[in-house]
């Protein structure tokens, strides 16, 4: 997986001084997180849901292996074949081979965050072969060689004159020379574009959001149709999915089913559920005359028996994402990964090392709200401690930082210079600050405190302080 966090800080200047991305993230930061509450708060059991659902991927991930066997005889019964990778290059290969076998000239992909992780379509595209995402976001993204903004909407932050202005470069060549503005009319040409794609094409490739064990069956859960398309009408239908996907029975899935699009978009259900087992029968009126599915590992087995093994339980809704300040702040793609936010920045060290997404698991105020609206209860805020625990023990964290916290904890350790230093500092704050409606704040400081004031005022503490109070005898 190619990662840029290191250039995080970069682009996160750069997202704050875009003005049109701020009009956007504002206006997205906002609405999803009210539709998620709204569609929880409308259903009692819900929280009980999410204690379910946690609980399932937990008894999941003590028994992978067991349910990934079940998953795979059930998958064979039906006609399936399946394929294991343990990196990302075998994953490749493996799905290269398939399309080689059916002579496929042209794929057509389904969106699929693990597909992005291994980076396939660069690879099948390097290798020849004509590849279209199908997905609204993911195709807009993939014309404009982009990263995905948003594990849910890879788009989101394109407004319709920047799609307009990409469909009309891309859509000469298929003969669209009008340049369209309307939205509604751009989904339209998208359609048209893209149904010449479905209709000529060799492989489809979809991902999963669950795999069911009991059954061996792969499940979909979209808004768009594109991917029941994109697995139904070529002759090959190839599921890439990370291990990690398992469920042990439809009961479980059901569970999952209740929470998944109320987290992610706020709706009480997707658009369409599907689930796919084996190829097209006898008595089949359609369908892909062969069904593949690639269990990726791709350093996820790594992460079981570690602290950061919990994330394993992560189901894609980006529910963190949309309630974190930081990413409604800077977007997805200043992330420098494909999993972006707070899952973001557990998931890309685990799989792209510490050294290469270390100022990931810093992007987070520890504000606490991922892990509150997570739908299977993630700790996300203290793994991200435990990343920035590594770093720290890496000597990947900038000299200052260092010094800053290495004389913080000394001063912990000496009690009477803690009180004088923060004594001095609050006189200091006082003096430098002006009064505003009553409250005093602090509007520049110098040094390494410059950072913090360039974009907002920092709160004077008041008098007396507490210790002083307390030496009165006048608790509080």
């Amino acid at each position: 997986m190619h990662v840029t966090s290191k250039d995080f800080d970069e682009k996160a200047r750069a997202a704050i001084a875009d003005d049109q991305l701020q009009m956007g993230l504002f206006v997205f930061g906002k609405i999803f997180p009210l539709m998620r509450d709204a569609k929880a708060a409308e259903l009692p059991e819900f929280e009980g849901l999410r204690d379910s659902a946690r609980d399932i991927k937990t008894n999941v991930l003590e028994n992978l292996g067991t349910y990934l066997d079940a998953f795979e005889a059930r998958a064979e019964e039906a006609g399936g074949r399946i394929h294991w990778a343990r990196t990302a290059e075998e994953a490749n290969s493996i799905v290269e081979r398939l399309c080689e076998e059916v002579g496929a000239k042209d794929i057509i992909k389904s969106k699929s965050m693990v597909t992005e992780e291994l980076e396939l379509n660069d690879h099948l595209i390097d290798k020849g072969y004509s590849v279209v995402e199908t997905d609204l976001g993911e195709y807009i993204i993939q014309l404009r060689n982009e990263k995905p903004f948003h594990i849910v909407g890879p788009a989101l932050h394109l407004n319709a004159g920047q799609v307009s202005d990409t469909f009309y470069e891309a859509h000469k060549k298929h003969g669209r020379t009008e340049k369209v503005e309307d939205k509604v009319k751009l989904v339209e040409e998208a359609r048209i574009v893209l149904r010449e794609r479905f209709k000529n094409a060799d492989v489809g490739i979809t991902g999963a959001n669950f795999l069911v064990a009991e059954t061996g069956q792969i499940v979909l859960v979209t808004n768009e149709g594109n991917a029941d398309l994109t697995a139904t009408l070529p002759k090959r239908h190839i599921v890439v999915t990370g291990i990690e996907k398992i469920v042990p029975t439809l009961d479980d899935l059901s569970v999952f089913l209740r929470i998944l699009a109320r987290s992610a978009t706020g709706q009480d259900t997707s658009n369409y559920v599907s689930l796919y087992s084996g190829p097209r029968r006898a008595r089949d009126a359609d369908g892909p005359e062969q069904f593949d599915i690639v269990l990726v590992d791709n350093g996820r087995t790594d992460m079981l028996g570690t602290p950061v093994e919990e994330m394993l339980r992560c189901i894609r809704c980006g529910a963190c994402l949309n309630s974190c300040p930081v990413f409604s702040t800077v977007g997805g793609q200043t992330y420098g990964s494909v999993y972006s936010g707070p899952m973001g920045a557990v998931w890309t060290p685990a799989l792209a090392s510490v050294s290469s997404a270390a100022k990931l698991p810093n992007a987070s105020s520890f504000c606490g709200k991922c892990e509150e609206v997570c739908p299977v209860r993630i700790p996300l805020p203290s793994m991200m401690r435990h990343w920035r625990e590594k770093e720290f023990e890496a000597h990947l964290t900038p000299s200052g930082q260092r010094w800053g916290l290495g004389m913080w904890a000394w001063l912990g350790k000496h009690p009477s210079l803690y009180r004088a230093a923060t004594n001095l500092a609050g006189i200091g704050l006082r003096l430098i600050s002006k009064g505003r409606s009553g409250k005093r704040l602090a509007t520049w400081l110098p040094f390494i405190g410059q950072g913090w004031t360039q974009s907002r005022d920092l709160a004077v503490p008041q008098e007396p302080t507490f210790l002083s109070q307390y030496k009165e005898g006048r608790r509080r």
